[in-house]
């Protein structure tokens, strides 16, 4: 008897032993966010809001909505660039007599050009919103509109993956439904799949590619919960699971270490813009870290740079919405 509990005993103290470096090594792999600077960095107008961000030649160029209200007629795309991130100027301002221009998003085309992308609500006429894009050499200077898409369907992020532009847009129109597109020249796009069959209202996304060519997509819903997808190429077949919370403006990067981040507006109180984790594998969505942000805010821009995050986004924390950028430490 004495053998058998002795036996046991030992049993259980090398499983036990067995267990340490396993837990450690779970624990020291768990993300964690550390904010390293978080700063206002445009407040010129009544509203600032729904920013983009991406490097350039050495460069720094933010991109957002400047205008009276959070939706008002007098809606521009700013363009500022900085040189370090600290000191900001205006490179560019695009306006429209027949539209409120909303929700810049700004990408580097292969053949080394600066993208602008944005939608335009019309003042008037059969056309509630039209997509619009500008191409620049330097980010001063900018092409005339371009439209894109479709009518009345809003492609809200424009991503580059081996020579080729896609993006999803949302109709602003019932029946509300979410369209994929490609494109080779980022100014005409075609629908790779017509409509990606998502319940509820499916309308913002941020879609990314993996190094094995694997594409994932978080989309927001209203009101319920965002959703994670995933496509092998030629992205026409895709697979959807809960991220099981409810977000919006939503934007996610893959770190050099294959970990996923996203930036996001969390609802549950108080309405935030928060750094999170995403399982690839399960679709979960994980809050790393709160910026200081607050009422209004989010649509952020994300850049990996000297082993540093940086993010541009929007808030209202401080009365007047303006827009910020945080650098973040990803640790292990």
């Amino acid at each position: 008897m004495n053998q058998i509990t002795t036996t046991h005993r030992m049993m259980i103290l090398i499983a036990a032993l067995a267990l340490i470096p396993v837990t450690a090594a779970l624990a020291a792999d768990e993300p964690r966010a550390t904010l390293l600077d978080s700063r206002k960095i445009w407040d010129a107008a009544p509203h600032n809001a729904f920013t983009d961000l991406v490097r350039f030649k050495d460069q720094w160029f933010c991109v957002f909505r400047e205008g009276k209200a959070h939706v008002s007629p007098d809606g521009a795309l700013r363009v500022i660039q900085s040189k370090d991130g600290d000191t900001w100027t205006s490179a560019a301002l695009i306006q429209a007599s027949d539209a409120d221009l909303r929700d810049a998003k700004i990408s580097v085309t292969p053949d080394g050009r600066l993208m602008l992308t944005g939608a335009g609500a019309m003042h008037k006429g059969p056309v509630k919103h039209q997509s619009k894009a500008w191409f620049s050499d330097d980010g001063k200077s900018w092409s005339e509109a371009v439209d894109i898409g479709d009518a009345n369907l809003w492609l809200w992020r424009v991503t580059w993956h081996e020579k080729q532009a896609y993006g999803i847009g949302y109709s602003t129109v019932k029946p509300q439904f979410v369209r994929l597109y490609s494109s080779q020249d980022g100014r005409a796009y075609a629908a790779l799949v017509d409509d990606l069959k998502i319940e509820g209202y499916p309308n913002e996304t941020s879609i990314l590619f993996r190094k094995d060519g694997t594409a994932l997509c978080l989309l927001r819903r209203d009101p319920d919960l965002g959703l994670l997808g995933s496509a092998k190429p030629p992205y026409t077949q895709w697979t959807w699971k809960s991220t099981g919370t409810r977000l919006g403006g939503p934007h996610m990067i893959e770190l050099p270490d294959g970990r996923l981040l996203a930036v996001v507006r969390l609802y549950d109180k108080p309405v935030r813009t928060s750094v999170c984790h995403i399982d690839a594998d399960t679709g979960k969505l994980t809050e790393l870290l709160k910026l200081p942000s607050g009422g209004d805010t989010s649509y952020a821009g994300l850049v990996w740079h000297d082993d540093q995050l940086w993010i541009s986004y929007y808030s209202s924390h401080e009365k007047k919405t303006s827009i910020y950028l945080a650098k973040v430490k990803v640790g292990k």
